[in-house]
Order: C-alpha cells, then structure tokens, then sequence
C-alpha cells in the first residue's frame, strides 16, 4: 500500500444470481456488502436474480448505464450446469475483458480447494467505464476474490498501480 495516495470509496452494486437464494439465506451476498461496506465503500444497490442471462444483463447493464456505480460484483451462475449463465450474460456488455482475474482467482482457489478450482468461469472486464467482477457463488469464493485480489484492485493505496487510479481514464478515446 501506498500511504501517500488517498483511499478513494467506490459505488459497488451487488448481484446474486441463484433460482434459490433470498435476502435471508444470500450469504455470498452478505459476505460481500460486509466486506465491501467494511473497506469503506458504498453499496450502490444489492439484488438476487434467477440464473437468466436477460435478467441478468438487464440488471448490469442499469448499473454499467448508471455513472454513479463504478463497481459491479455479481456472485453465482460461473460454474458449468445448464443454469449457468453469468459469464454468457455479462461477455457481450464488455468492451474489455481482464483475463488475468479469472487466472488468478482459479490459482488462488487451487491452492485452498484443488482442482474444484477447475469449475469456475471466474471473470472480469470492463463496460462503459465500470469494473465488472463475476465470481462463484460460494461464500468462501466471495472472501477469496475479495480479500485476495478485488479488495486491493479497489484500493486506491495499493501499489504499484490498481484498478481503482484507472478509473477516470477508462472511458478515454
């Protein structure tokens, strides 16, 4: 971290996408607003959709249009069944794609669950100036992408450079 660059708090929205959880058993979802709200963010909205690829970009795509969420999570729907969609859902609305996120998150899940770790189709990229992060939905992948790389991606301390410092520069042509 760098102390002489000031913390700069982000507009993240949430998104759980199950066909089963609620407001009272999304414990990814939690977890999330917990952690985030704790690193002293704000939750610009938090939402549970059914594993549907147009509810699902309907939701982001209100967020990515919206210049005041700068961040959008969205936890589920990135593993390999038929339901599965987050991934098809969100690529289309990416101008850029992070490949190194899901890289990373499926190295670092490797090293806490092996080769589960394979399941995941983790990733990242940016639409219309929004950071955009897909993980599983497992409350334990919620810490791992969080605590390991998209807390510090947010933070506008961590050296050398994040994600965070960029923002203003995304929409350049």
């Amino acid at each position: 971290m760098s102390k002489s660059q000031e913390f700069m708090p982000l507009n993240i929205a949430v998104l759980t996408v199950s066909d089963t959880r609620t407001e009272e058993n999304d414990t990814s979802g939690k977890t999330l607003v917990e952690r985030l709200t704790k690193e002293g963010h704000t939750v610009a909205e938090k939402l549970i959709v059914p594993d549907d690829i147009y509810q699902i970009r309907v939701a982001v795509s209100r967020w990515i249009a919206d210049p005041k969420v700068h961040t959008v999570v969205t936890t589920g729907g990135t593993g390999v069944t038929g339901r599965d969609g987050t991934p098809e859902a969100i690529e289309v609305l990416l101008d850029k794609k992070l490949e190194g996120f899901g890289e990373l998150f499926r190295y670092i899940s490797y090293q806490e669950i092996g080769t589960s770790s394979l399941h995941s189709r983790a990733l990242a990229g940016v639409a219309n100036g929004t950071y955009i992060f897909c993980v599983p939905g497992s409350s334990g992948a919620c810490r791992t992408a969080w605590d390991q790389i998209i807390q510090l991606q947010l933070d506008s301390r961590t050296s050398p450079c994040n994600f965070a410092e960029m923002m203003h520069r995304l929409l350049e042509t």
